[in-house]
């Protein structure tokens, strides 16, 4: 433990370990940790995570294992929410555990606390050793207002109401319907684990220090201005796929798809991912790959599963000209690739932002969480993307949102849209941009602690 011994400061960090909320959250801990040089930084989440997070060892970044909640012998039977409401139960106490077993490891009390914005049991834990709580909040601007503003929705349109009200009582809100919201919000479960954490995480984050946000302040400028009101210090430090320290090597192009793009014509490529956790279902997989047959535009598609067994017969032969399906592809690179006209996803809020970076208009196929919402923005405030009819994939839909961004007037001007917004993240993580100031006020509290 020589690297706790030489330090002067020690921060432990407290990562979410499901769907993509550990790599953001490891992506600002390695700029922190650039910018602190005399600063370590444990980092505590499940061993499946960080097993994935650390393939390498990282100076000054030290990963620790917590209880994942699983019974034992546990299989995994295909619920993704089921190991995530284990280990929910597990928290806090598996997290005030470690945190124990660190500091009587390393010799090295904790000078600040940072976490995953769910983790509403972070101000317990920074009060009681007297130390900041700075929280990352991966998703969007407008997602974590509405998980703040949840008492107040309630309130105004009831729970399980009207799913088509509008929440035009809030600013450039008036394009959001409840039907937009995640579920939890005002409808469903309202006692799910992920939504009674959700909740709580609303209500809590005004205590914390400060909140780092994976997003930049001309993004959705308004309600960026409301959450700066309503938190102690609301500093947007992203995109952090334009200002990754590590992103030099993690770009992974085994399946060659940056040279099968240079073969293409501009904005000619559909490229389609649905993420790291959802699958369409089979008749939704047999109605895109139908789509794409007989739209017969050039397509890349990063496939989670077996294309031979879950896709119709004969289609990889007969597709195999235009068409080329990976099992993994380095999505920054390939959205920034000029081949690239369109990007159909489930709206997540890295793919978004990817899709920004790169200047691609975008079709959604969202599933749950915040892509609803997601989507709904980017349909009806921002203008750079569409639902497809009814949210599902179909073949007649899917052909007809395709025409529409590759071949019309319409297309094009979303394309001009999602360019404005490329052009102001890239303005954000320039030399004096405000993503730049916004993470040297966040290394300024981090090094005064």
């Amino acid at each position: 433990m020589e690297d706790y011994k030489n330090a002067s400061k020690h921060i432990v960090v407290l990562a979410f370990p499901f769907g993509t909320h550990a790599a953001p959250l490891l992506n600002i801990i390695h700029q922190l940790s650039d910018a602190c040089p005399n600063t370590i930084f444990s980092f505590l989440s499940t061993q499946q995570s960080n097993n994935s997070s650390f393939p390498n060892k990282f100076h000054k970044i030290k990963p620790f294992n917590v209880r994942d909640g699983l019974p034992e012998g546990y299989i995994y039977r295909g619920d993704p929410n089921e190991p995530v409401e284990y280990f929910l139960k597990a928290t806090p106490g598996n997290f005030i555990e470690a945190i124990g077993a660190v500091v009587a490891e390393t010799g090295k009390p904790i000078d600040c606390l940072i976490t995953d914005a769910f983790y509403a049991f972070g101000g317990d834990i920074a009060d009681e050793l007297n130390i900041p709580w700075v929280v990352l909040w991966t998703a969007a601007p407008r997602t974590l207002f509405v998980h703040a503003e949840t008492d107040f929705i309630r309130q105004l349109v009831g729970i399980n109401g009207s799913q088509d009200k509008s929440l035009d009582f809030f600013p450039d809100f008036s394009g959001i319907r409840v039907s937009d919201l995640p579920v939890g919000v005002t409808c469903g479960d309202l006692d799910a684990p992920m939504a009674a954490m959700l909740y709580k995480m609303g209500l809590e984050l005004s205590r914390a220090t400060a909140i780092a946000a994976n997003s930049f302040e001309d993004v959705d400028n308004k309600v960026v201005n409301m959450l700066k009101l309503k938190f102690n210090m609301f500093l947007n430090v992203g995109p952090f796929n334009l200002v990754s320290s590590v992103s030099s090597f993690t770009i992974d192009d085994s399946h060659c798809c940056l040279d099968w793009l240079s073969k293409h014509k501009p904005s000619s490529v559909v490229y389609i991912s649905f993420g790291s956790v959802a699958t369409p279902l089979p008749h939704e997989l047999e109605a895109l790959s139908e789509a794409l047959e007989e739209s017969e535009f050039p397509f890349l598609w990063s496939f989670k599963g077996n294309p031979e067994k879950q896709l119709p017969p004969g289609f990889l032969e007969r597709t195999r000209s235009r068409g080329r399906i990976v099992p993994w592809a380095p999505q920054q690179k390939i959205l920034q690739h000029p081949s690239v006209g369109v990007f159909v996803s489930h709206g997540g809020w890295n793919s978004i932002l990817d899709s920004i970076a790169g200047g691609v208009p975008m079709i959604f196929r969202p599933f749950y969480g915040d892509q609803i919402l997601n989507t709904r923005t980017v349909e009806v405030v921002w203008g750079f993307g569409l639902r497809l009819e009814g949210g599902t994939l179909t073949k007649e839909g899917t052909k007809k949102a395709l025409k529409l961004i590759l071949c019309s007037e319409q297309g094009k001007k979303m394309r001009e849209k999602i360019g404005i917004q490329r052009e102001r993240a890239y303005t954000a993580v320039k030399p004096k941009g405000s993503s730049v100031e916004n993470f040297k006020t966040l290394v300024k509290l981090v090094s005064d602690t």
